[in-house]
């Protein structure tokens, strides 16, 4: 059963301050929290239904952290999902890392993301395309934000994201790297060229496009041809459309 003290941790967890003076995140739900198990991620508490404990008794035998038994109301209560019947793990918060750019790999760069849905979104897609490296402005949203970490399905846990200064890290790109800026007009990415086969794609959000401070460190403007009379498309959409795109010329 939960005790007050560890419901007030779990719920404090879901503002940003906390997570930041805890370093710690949560991550919530069946599916996630097995991933989790299983990805040797650092942890600090868990807490389980008596299905999930049955289902995964093994893996929680090898756990080192405490783990705590708990009603599914209890769980749904503490947590920031609509229903959870599982589990919820309280996982650390690494230490910043630097962003790489590794020869051969295209890197995914966002500017202001605000909405956690989107951007646990795009970590999918990252995922699913094989983009191992996210990069993006300070004030995108918080990666350890819950529902970042629920719309991502686990890949957080495959897709290393750094917040930083974007101007600064494109600007000090090796020269000749392709960065690839998304707008409304460009080369269209039906026609981009088989020599395209690493580099940076940057994405702005819907709402506001890429910063006009950005324009001038982008080599190449790209755009998804319109058909139709819709003004614009959703950002995790458009980035699965030209990463698929990317990949059908790199292979």
């Amino acid at each position: 059963m939960l005790s007050k003290s560890q419901n007030k941790l779990l719920r404090s967890l879901q503002r940003k301050k906390a997570r930041q003076e805890h370093s710690l995140f949560l991550v919530e739900g069946g599916k996630a929290v097995s991933e989790l198990l299983g990805s040797g991620w650092p942890l600090h508490s868990l807490y389980v239904s008596d299905s999930f404990a049955a289902a995964h008794r093994v893996a929680l035998t090898g756990c080192k952290v405490p783990v705590t038994p708990c009603s599914v109301e209890a769980l749904t209560a503490a947590g920031s999902l609509v229903s959870n019947r599982d589990a919820i793990a309280v996982a650390r918060i690494p230490a910043a890392g630097v962003p790489q750019m590794q020869p051969g790999q295209w890197v995914l760069a966002l500017d202001r993301i605000n909405d956690p849905g989107n951007l646990g979104t795009l970590l999918r897609i990252a995922d699913w395309y094989g983009i191992r490296q996210l990069v993006c402005t300070e004030d995108t949203v918080d990666l350890y934000n819950p529902k970042v970490i629920s719309a991502s399905m686990g890949s957080f846990l495959r897709v290393s994201l750094v917040h930083t200064d974007l101007h600064a890290w494109l600007a000090g790109l090796p020269e000749q790297t392709p960065v690839l800026g998304a707008y409304l007009t460009g080369t269209s990415v039906h026609q981009l060229s088989g020599d395209l086969q690493a580099g940076v794609l940057l994405m702005g959000s819907e709402a506001h496009g890429i910063d006009a401070g950005l324009e001038s460190l982008v080599t190449q403007k790209i755009t998804i041809p319109s058909f139709g009379a819709a003004e614009s498309l959703n950002v995790a959409v458009a980035t699965a459309i030209i990463c698929d795109n990317l990949r059908r010329i790199t292979g």
